[in-house]
Formats: structure tokens, C-alpha cells, sequence
């Protein structure tokens, strides 16, 4: 009995596990683990693995690099096992650099599910969800998440703003069982909400009831005129009246140039139109609220976080300036590892890569600095030659006007 008891507690504790489903730091061996779209032939950007040109740690901080502009990319991994995460939560997290300063371009990732064809993946293959930033000129700089919902690609309603810098981030997607969901960057939450709130997932719950009618007497005026209120005799002025103060010029000639008329100015007694005062509506029902009605179309769904089938991973880009670095790419059912793997990929080697920028920008400044010199230095140079020039020319002339006899001494 007690055997049997303890087996069932195994069985539980392995069911309730928290499971890495997916985990890629670009490491040796990762080309067996990635498969490149080959869709757009010769339009095809390359993946390399590299650190960039600054980081934390050379090897820690290696990652999939895309390396040609104006071009588009595709590569994805299947996972060992495809799986649901139905009960379960879903994190989706992955670091992305747009070392390059990235004018306009994709730094998302996408999940499919298990029967992706994934040498013919593209932008319309069909997928679960897309996550991640997008940064295209001064306008779109905001992070996607996209779900996949009965065919339709949902776009969410909040606007979540990405990172622009050139630096690592850490990008987080967490998906509950009670369908809310949580966007971090950097381990920080920056959104968080509720699916059917958030997306257009179903038909609103509420319709205006299409019998309802504003009643023929429904008054929604406030305020109407006073019908007391009568407009004062002397009310009526022009607004505009012939300038007083102007003169017919002594030089006119009535008959070559017309008859003389004044100059229209502004008329200071002129008052504008006349409008009756306002008075409170004594028949004011208010503003009519058109009666809601529950919506027959809606169907409540309490799964929709859910995906049955979750079997890979891609990046499918595109990119006007290269050189984006993906790397630290985990899928698990475990929201606090989610957390600590950041911290131990991202959140060690973020501030040395940072160390390592600002030396490289102060010594490119010096560089700068020195190389303006120089070329200032060689300006003033070539300045006193020519100076030298000019005066060796002047002292030639005056020897030559000095040594020439006058037509006297001839």
C-alpha cells in the first residue's frame, strides 16, 4: 500500500515538473540542431555564429549573426519533442543585439508547430505565435506578440516599446493557463494583461440591441435658445466702413482713374452676429445610450492561451542593415527559470559588454580627435608654403624691376 502510495507521489511530481522544452546558446554542435530556409533562393541572408564586435564574454556571448543587408532570412529548430501547454504556462525568451544600430528590420522569433516544412519556411508559413522587437525608422519601434488564433494572426492592441540601442536585451514572453499574459525586457515586466481584453481573439460581448430606437421625442439638447431674448435695435452694424480719416489724392483723376472711393477698415462698433442667449432645456432627456444586448455570436473559450502542437522554433526576417545577433534562446513551462537563466546568460555579461563599447567609442573618439588634428596641422603647413611661395615670387619681381634699366640711361 505504502509502495503504491509512494509510486503515485513519483508519478504526480514528474506530471507537475517544470520541462525546458527548447534551450540554444550557439554553442558547438548548434548546425545540427538548425535548418536554413532556402524559399527565397538567391534573396537569402546568411546566419553566422559570432559575438559581434563588442561583449561581455567572447564565448558566452556568441550567438546567431546575420551578416548581409537587404536581404531576407530564414532558419528554425525543431524541437526533440513537440508538446502542449495546456495547464501549463508558456515562456518564450531570447536575447536579441542590433549591434548595427538597425535602421529598419525584424528581431522576432516565431513558434510553429510540429509539421513545419522548414527548408520552404517563409513569411507566410503558418505559425503559433510571433515575439519579439521590430524597428523600422523613427516610427515602429515596438515588440510583437502575435497569436495564431482558429487561422487568423492576431495583433495586439497595446503598443510595447522595444529597445533601439545597440546593445543586448532580453526579451520574455510568459503565456498563463488563465489566460493573461506577461512581456518582459531585460527580466523587467514592461506589459501585462489579459488575452481576450488585449487581442480580438473573440466577438465582442456585448452588441447594441439592433430593435432598439431613439425615441421620436428624445430631446438631447442641453441648452437651446431663449425664446425671450430679442435682438437690440441699434445691433445691426456693418463690419466693415469706409475709412474716415482717408483722402482723395491730389494727383486723381476721376475720369482716367475712376471714381475715388476710401479704403474699407474695421468697423469697432461692429458686433458680430447675434445669437439669443442659451437657456437650460426644460425637455432635456439627456444623452440617448444605445440599449446592449448579449452577442449571440459570442462563445466564451478559457483556452485560449492553448496550443496542441509546439514542435519548433524560427527566425524568419527581414533585414535593410545587417548584422543582428540572436542568442540565449529558451522554451520551458517554468517562469522563475525563465528568470535565472537570464540572469545567468544575459544579466552576467550585459555590463562588460557595455565596458567594452565605451572603450572602443573613446578610443575611435581619440582616433577622431587625432586624425582632425593632423589634418588641421597639414592645412597650416600647406598654408605657410604657399605663403612662402607668395613672398619668394614677390622678391624675384622686385630684383627683376631693380636690375631693369630706365629708357633714360639707354
Amino acid at each position: 500500500m505504502k509502495s503504491s502510495i509512494f509510486l503515485l507521489a513519483l508519478l504526480a511530481i514528474s506530471l507537475t515538473r517544470a520541462a525546458v522544452h527548447f534551450q540554444e546558446a550557439f554553442d558547438d554542435g548548434w548546425r545540427s540542431r538548425w535548418v536554413d530556409s532556402t524559399y527565397k533562393g538567391g534573396d537569402q541572408g546568411k546566419f553566422e555564429v559570432d559575438a559581434g564586435k563588442f561583449y561581455g564574454d567572447a564565448e558566452k556571448d556568441k550567438g546567431l549573426r546575420t551578416t548581409q543587408d537587404a536581404k531576407f532570412y530564414g532558419i528554425s529548430a525543431k524541437f526533440d519533442k513537440p508538446f502542449s501547454n495546456e495547464g501549463k504556462p508558456l515562456v518564450i525568451q531570447f536575447t536579441v543585439k542590433h549591434e548595427q544600430n538597425i535602421d529598419c528590420g525584424g528581431g522576432y522569433a516565431k513558434i510553429f508547430g510540429s509539421d513545419l516544412t522548414q527548408k520552404d519556411m517563409h513569411g507566410d508559413s503558418p505559425y503559433k505565435i510571433m515575439f519579439g522587437p521590430d524597428i523600422c525608422g523613427p516610427g515602429t519601434k515596438k515588440v510583437h506578440v502575435i497569436f495564431n488564433y482558429k487561422g487568423k494572426n492576431l495583433l495586439t492592441k497595446k503598443d510595447i516599446r522595444c529597445k533601439d540601442d545597440v546593445y543586448t536585451h532580453l526579451y520574455t514572453l510568459i503565456v498563463r493557463p488563465d489566460n493573461t499574459y506577461e512581456v518582459k525586457i531585460d527580466n523587467s515586466k514592461v506589459e501585462s494583461g489579459d488575452l481576450e481584453a488585449d487581442w480580438d481573439f473573440l466577438p465582442a460581448k456585448k452588441i447594441k440591441d439592433p430593435e432598439a430606437k431613439k425615441p421620436a421625442d428624445w430631446d438631447e439638447r442641453e441648452k437651446i435658445d431663449d425664446p425671450e431674448d430679442t435682438k437690440p435695435e441699434d445691433y445691426d452694424k456693418p463690419e466693415h466702413i469706409p475709412d474716415p480719416d482717408a483722402k482723395k489724392p491730389d494727383d486723381w483723376d476721376d475720369e482716367m482713374d475712376g471714381e475715388w472711393e476710401p479704403p474699407m477698415i474695421d468697423n469697432p462698433e461692429y458686433k458680430g452676429e447675434w445669437k439669443p442667449k442659451q437657456i437650460d432645456n426644460p425637455s432635456y432627456s439627456g444623452k440617448w445610450i444605445h440599449p446592449e444586448i448579449d452577442n449571440p455570436d459570442y462563445t466564451a473559450d478559457d483556452n485560449l492561451y492553448m496550443y496542441e502542437d509546439i514542435g519548433a522554433i524560427g527566425f524568419d526576417l527581414w533585414q535593410v542593415k545587417s548584422g543582428t545577433i540572436f542568442d540565449n534562446v529558451l522554451i520551458t513551462d517554468d517562469v522563475d527559470e525563465a528568470a535565472k537563466v537570464g540572469k545567468e546568460t544575459w544579466g552576467k555579461t550585459k555590463d562588460a559588454e557595455k565596458a567594452m563599447k565605451d572603450k572602443q567609442d573613446e578610443e575611435e573618439r581619440k582616433q577622431r580627435e587625432e586624425e582632425e588634428k593632423q589634418a588641421g596641422d597639414k592645412e597650416e603647413e600647406d598654408a605657410d608654403a604657399d605663403e612662402d611661395v607668395d613672398e619668394f615670387d614677390e622678391k624675384d619681381e622686385e630684383e627683376d624691376d631693380e636690375e631693369e634699366p630706365d629708357h633714360d640711361e639707354l
